[in-house]
């Protein structure tokens, strides 16, 4: 996939996540069904181990992906100083095919299954280059939180 800038996404205001907790870049792709994320892994990373970004890394770079998709509705006005809670509600089913390196830049790609209000059902899948790292179906649930 060609990353044009023109076409990056902020994921500051998508994302209530920061360092060292934020496991997204950019936002490359962002509709109401599907979102695609880019993420570069750092030597410093909290999920890196013996160089390699490991299963747990995967996992919340994924439910950061996906929580794009429901998390645009929190944020469509990023002076508002929205502040939003979101939690993995069940993983349905995972499969881990391999780990990225240290200085992989890995693409998550996510489709909305269902959503019923606040909870959505989101099948994702990230890769390097073109190897099929993770796939997996989760249930997100994402509230605004109020002051």
């Amino acid at each position: 996939m060609e990353i044009r800038e023109e076409n990056i996404i902020n994921i500051h205001n998508f994302l209530p996540h920061r360092e060292p907790m934020l496991m997204a870049d950019y936002i490359l792709e962002l509709t109401k069904e599907k979102v695609v994320t880019s993420f570069e892994i750092k030597e410093n990373n909290i999920f890196v181990h013996n160089n390699e970004f490991v299963e747990a890394g995967l996992i919340e770079n994924l439910a950061q992906t996906c929580s794009s998709i429901l998390g645009q509705s929190f944020f469509e006005n990023p002076e508002a100083n929205t502040k939003v809670i979101g939690f993995i509600t069940n993983i349905k089913k995972i499969e881990v095919f391999g780990l990225p390196k240290v200085n992989d830049k890995i693409i998550s790609k996510a489709s909305l299954i269902s959503q019923f209000e606040n909870i959505c059902h989101i099948f994702c899948e990230t890769f390097n280059n073109d190897e099929l790292l993770i796939r997996a179906e989760i249930n997100l649930f994402i509230q605004e939180v109020k002051s």
